[in-house]
This record gives structure tokens, sequence and C-alpha cells, in this order.
């Protein structure tokens, strides 16, 4: 049996936001064009595991959707009502930013239930570790409406499940998604037993949220952090944060299990994201919360596919993570790796180690 899950299913690649290219709505002078989050650089990064070869070292798994009770974990009954009614209808907006249209709700619950069967797979010790291949994403729903492409709140909904049911205690969340991971602080925010930390990019999406000084609040203060990274950051400056900053705080919080939110929107290729890294960094950062997972919850750890909008780019970086994750000898070359690793400001920026060594000060000064 290999240690190794990925848990994907078909169905997630039907949902369909509408023509609205990378807006968040149609409009006038606009003309249409497929939205930004689309079904394509998901199905190609599973058509990419399968022409390596990569896929047959993988435990691959389809699960059923996600049911209403565990969904009503973490959603209100009035929202989960909308979308049922929307879903019946012609569509709509989950609220802000998450356009669906009918057959979008059966994807987004067979998206939770990936996120689902991933987590207790790992967590009551039946897989290792695992990838779920997760569309819509979920990282920015919150309890009573969608945000950001996303309808429901897969990890929120998976994680809650997993502890309700006593199949793990302390969980820690970490989001690498460009934006800012507000659904997993939202749904935590009060939970000591539950860490969310969110490396993402300043200002971007949501607005309001994810600024530093957001750090829990009541019994969960100081389970939550933010570390919204300027603009234009690459490799050195992940790799200076993650070293300095996200490692420790994970391996101080001593969870029972870890979660990533994956996203791959930080990469050079993206859309809808300002900053500079390659494959190559995201199967680094992998390997690192992998060997900490090792170290510290015998290596109990979950990946959740979350943003990346480069249909071309996307599936490198997500070969690239599973391949880390897996352990395995399989590469696929990146024809760009070296080339965006030798662009200009890749190398960490002095206002970017101040910023990082002045959170870190902040941070284990408080804890101390």
């Amino acid at each position: 049996m290999p240690a190794t899950g990925f848990f994907w299913h078909e169905r997630c690649f039907w949902h369909d936001p509408g023509a609205i290219g990378v807006f968040s709505a149609p409009g006038e002078f606009l003309q249409p064009q497929p939205a930004s989050e689309s079904p394509e650089s998901k199905r190609r990064l599973k058509n990419l595991l399968e022409v390596s070869g990569l896929i047959d070292e993988l435990a691959v798994r389809k699960t059923p959707p996600a049911c209403r009770e565990d969904l009503a974990r973490f959603h209100t009954a009035r929202y989960l009502d909308a979308l049922a009614a929307g879903d019946r209808a012609r569509g709509g907006d989950g609220g802000d930013c998450a356009p669906y249209t009918p057959g979008s709700f059966a994807a987004a619950r067979h998206s939770a239930g990936l996120a689902i069967a991933a987590v207790e797979a790992v967590a009551t010790g039946e897989l290792t570790n695992a990838y779920a291949l997760c569309r819509p994403p979920g990282h920015h729903a919150e309890a009573d409406q969608g945000r950001g492409f996303c309808l429901l709140g897969n990890i929120p909904v998976a994680v809650m499940r997993a502890r309700a049911l006593g199949q793990v205690g302390r969980v820690a969340i970490l989001d690498w998604d460009v934006h800012h991971g507000n659904g997993q602080q939202a749904a935590f925010y009060d939970e000591p037993e539950v860490l969310t930390l969110s490396l993402h990019q300043a200002g971007n999406f949501p607005l309001e949220t994810g600024f530093f000084k957001e750090r829990g609040e009541g019994a969960g203060e100081g389970a939550n952090l933010n570390l919204p990274l300027p603009p234009g950051c690459g490799i050195g400056a992940y790799d200076y944060a993650m070293g300095e900053l996200v490692l420790p705080a994970l391996e101080a919080f001593a969870p029972e299990l870890i979660v990533v939110a994956c996203g791959f929107d930080a990469g050079a290729k993206d859309s809808l994201g300002k900053m500079l890294l390659n494959s190559r960094a995201f199967g680094e950062m992998t390997r690192q919360v992998k060997a900490l997972a090792e170290r510290v919850c015998d290596g109990r750890l979950v990946m959740i596919h979350e943003g990346g909008y480069s249909e071309g780019y996307v599936p490198l970086c997500g070969h690239a993570v599973i391949a880390a994750l897996a352990g395995s000898v399989i590469e696929v070359p990146d024809p760009q790796n070296d080339e965006i690793a030798a662009w200009a400001y890749q190398a960490l920026q002095p206002h970017q180690r101040a910023l990082i060594d002045g959170w870190r000060h902040d941070i284990f000064r408080k804890d101390a």
C-alpha cells in the first residue's frame, strides 16, 4: 500500500463559475471569457501525474460528496439552503466573488468530500500523507457566505469533522496560497487547539483581512498567525519566512496533524498574484513541511489544493509538490525553473528581511 494518497473526482472539474474572466462578475464592456478559476489547471495536473507515471506510486481514491451534517459543522443552514436553491435555479453568487451555475453545488460537495476523506485517512493512520485535488477551492469560504471562487470551506469542514469524531486533536493549518486564508482564520479564530497560519501577499484578497495583528481571540489568542509578504517576494523571501517563522511556529505548536492549503498562485506565472516562485520552490517547501511532520506528528500531513490560475504552470508546481510528498524519484523537467530563479530580486531583499525579522521578534518575544 503506497503511503501517499491522491484524492480526486471528475465531478469537481464540472463546476462552472461562468464567463467572468479575471473579474467577479460580467459587465457591459467585458467581453465574455472563461473564468480564471477553471478546471483546466487541475485536470492538467492529474493528467501530468498519469503521463509521468507518478500516479502509479500513489493510493488513488475517489470519494462520495460531503453530507449535510458534515457541512453544517461549519456552514450555517441558511447559507447551505441558499446554495442548494440557487443550484436548482440558474445559479448565482455565493456571496463575494463566488459565482456558480447549476451543478456547482454537487461539485462543491464532492470537493469537500475529498478533503474529508483525505484528512480521515491520514488522521486514522490508513495513509501517512495525502494530496486532495479539490475544486472548487475552499479557503476563502466563510460560515455564511462564499468568497473568492470558494463555495464551501473544504479544510474547516474536514478538520471540524475529524476533531468531532475524535480522530485528531491538535491541528495546524498552513496556508501558502497567495491570498489570505480568511476562511480557516474565521473558522478557528477562538480555538486554541487549531493553529491557523497564512503566508500570503499583503493586501490582495480579501482586502480587509490578513494583517499581522490578527492573532486570534479569547482562548484562541496567539493561535492565528498572518504573514502578509509584500508584492514581489521571490524564492529568497519565502525560504527565509519558512525557516525563521513558519517552521518554528508549527513545531512549537506540536500538532497531531498538519494540513496545508496548497495554492500555486504565488507562482511566477500566475495571473492573480505578484510573487515569483518556481515549481522547485513549491517542492522544497513541501519537503520542509514533510520533514517537520515526520518529527512532530508521525508524518501526518494532508495537502488540499486551493488556488493557482496558470493552466500551463500549475501542473508543474503540483507535480513537484506531490513527488516531494511521496518521496518519489520521478521528476518532470520544468523548462523555466532556472530562468525564474535567475530573475532579478529573487534573493532576499533588505526590506523583506527587516519585515520578517520584526515579526519573528514580536512573535517569539510574546510567546516566550
